[in-house]
């Protein structure tokens, strides 16, 4: 019983805090399943956050869903979405009449546009997280050889971020021989 309330209570709060999609949630997660209720650890966090990206549909509902199952089982997942998304849904709706009622107040507009800067620091945060853990368990320069590479296969020849996510830790977790050389 205490496991199913500390799920909620952790993605109950990702739920309510969670203001601007799932991008800003993502932190919040981390917060909660790693450093709050110790979980998962920071790396396994990481995996579980790429192999969330590979799959379609919202990145809330399936970290809540695979950490409330990894948690409890199959109510653990359920009281994970549930507590993640129902806070959501009610404060959108009660969110959005807001803001189309006082759509042309100016103070109205500037609140919404502050929103972007403070997801971009959040994401911005989370990545160099990321890139750090990255260059210390592959080294710096393997890292960001990976990262540029990525980089140039997105942005220049358009290939699907879950494409290269899939490869990239089919790359970095393929065995090694002893002499250091892949099987």
């Amino acid at each position: 019983m205490k496991k199913n309330a500390d799920i909620f209570t952790a993605f109950f709060r990702v739920g309510i805090l969670g203001f601007g999609g799932g991008p800003s949630s993502i932190p919040l997660f981390q917060r909660e399943v790693v450093d709050n209720y110790q979980w998962m650890d920071k790396d396994e966090f990481g995996d579980t956050l790429a192999l969330s990206n590979t799959m379609p549909g919202p990145i809330v509902t399936k970290l809540a869903g695979y950490v409330g199952y990894r948690v409890n089982g199959l109510v653990g997942c359920l009281i994970a979405i549930f507590a993640s998304v129902v806070p959501t849904v009610l404060l959108m709706i009660f969110l959005l009449g807001v803001l189309q009622q006082y759509k042309d107040v100016e103070w109205v507009n500037h609140m919404s546009a502050a929103v972007v800067p403070v997801v971009a620091v959040m994401l911005g945060v989370m990545t160099w997280d990321f890139l750090k853990k990255s260059g210390e368990a592959l080294g710096w320069a393997r890292a960001l050889l990976l990262v540029v590479f990525a980089a140039i296969l997105m942005e220049v020849l358009n290939v699907h971020p879950a494409i290269l996510i899939v490869a990239l830790l089919a790359i970095v977790l393929l065995p090694r021989s002893k002499g250091g050389e892949r099987k």
